[in-house]
């Protein structure tokens, strides 16, 4: 199971049944509905819109549950018939192969709630909720610890899960716990230190659990003025130094301390480099942008490349951030 939690479409079901389905090698032309649930599972769904690079084939098999039942249904599914399984968040992070991905993707985006709690500082959501909404949400109300989370374009199941972190702040400083279901329908709750957090990392990584909600430690009673202030500054720079007018998955690579991985490709004369409709950003050689029609073969080529020009010169081999799903090929 690959873990990395994106949108999905609404699951409309005609009819329900409990006949044991086929398995998933030869259910590849049907919806199948899922007993007991609101939802069904849909075959040869096209992923490219649920990704932020707007890349990438199809789902064999693709699901969108609204609730921790209806996961745990997709999820017995998987189980019960063998097959591999892919969690999709915001698709912020990730890069999926034009082939495409086997197996049954589950999109939690539909998982949504948030609860804050006045009287423990608390803020307690599913793992389907933008990151950027519950902070402009914390800001109105006042609580401090998620102004830096503003300019972060993913889930919280993702932040989990990733340890998204950015202004030198990160999930883990004010994560207290996250609920996650494992493969045989159980639900546990793990404290960070259970998580084994480390730098854009956690245990969760290549895991078989999946993030169904998270509670974090804020700070209420501060004036919401300030606060958004604060926030609204963090947006600020993040427009002023990224590139946000094309498609991107946010920052390719983890920083090789104590270098920068923009600094280490901007030296490397890569900036502006292309490989068919994907491109080193001139705003920040961090990131690689679709400038339109870039296939995700595209991306991966740059990506590779990037890291061979960066190993010519400074000796370093930068270790993608990003995640990907797949079966890939270079470029021609």
């Amino acid at each position: 199971m690959t873990i990395s939690q994106a949108a999905g479409s609404v699951c409309t079901v005609s009819t329900l049944t409990s006949e044991k389905q086929e398995t998933a090698n030869s259910v590849t032309s049907q919806v199948i509905c899922l007993p007991d649930t609101d939802c069904a599972i849909k075959p040869q769904a096209s992923l490219s819109a649920f990704t932020s690079y707007r890349v990438g084939g199809a789902a064999e098999l693709y699901v969108a549950p609204r609730n921790v039942e209806a996961l745990q249904a997709s999820m017995k599914y998987a189980k019960e018939h063998e097959i591999p399984v892919t969690i999709l968040g915001a698709g912020s992070n990730l890069l999926v192969s034009d082939r495409g991905l086997p197996g049954l993707v589950i999109a939690t985006r539909h998982l949504r709630y948030s609860h804050f709690d006045p009287a423990t500082g608390q803020l307690t959501v599913a793992a389907g909720e933008s990151i950027p909404s519950l902070a402009w949400q914390a800001a109105d109300l006042g609580w401090e610890g998620l102004e830096w989370a503003v300019g972060i374009p993913g889930t919280v199941g993702g932040a989990v899960v990733m340890n998204a972190g950015a202004h030198h702040s990160c999930t883990a400083d004010m994560l207290v716990s996250a609920q996650v279901l494992s493969p045989d329908g159980t639900i546990e709750t793990l404290t960070p230190e259970q998580l084994g957090y480390a730098y854009r990392t956690s245990l969760l990584q290549g895991s078989n659990r999946i993030v169904t909600q998270a509670t974090f430690q804020l700070r209420p009673g501060a004036d919401p003025a300030t606060v958004i202030a604060v926030t609204k500054e963090h947006k600020q720079h993040r427009l002023s130094t990224q590139p946000y007018n094309y498609p991107s998955c946010g920052s390719v690579f983890r920083n090789p301390k104590p270098y920068s991985a923009g600094w280490l490709i901007e030296q490397s004369g890569l900036k502006g480099f292309q490989i068919g409709g994907a491109q080193v950003a001139q705003l920040h050689a961090n990131f690689i942008v679709n400038r339109g029609g870039a296939k995700a073969s595209d991306i991966f080529s740059l990506i590779r490349h990037i890291q061979h020009q960066v190993q010519d010169q400074w000796s370093i081999w930068l270790e993608p951030e990003v995640k990907m799903l797949g079966d890939f090929q270079l470029a021609c």
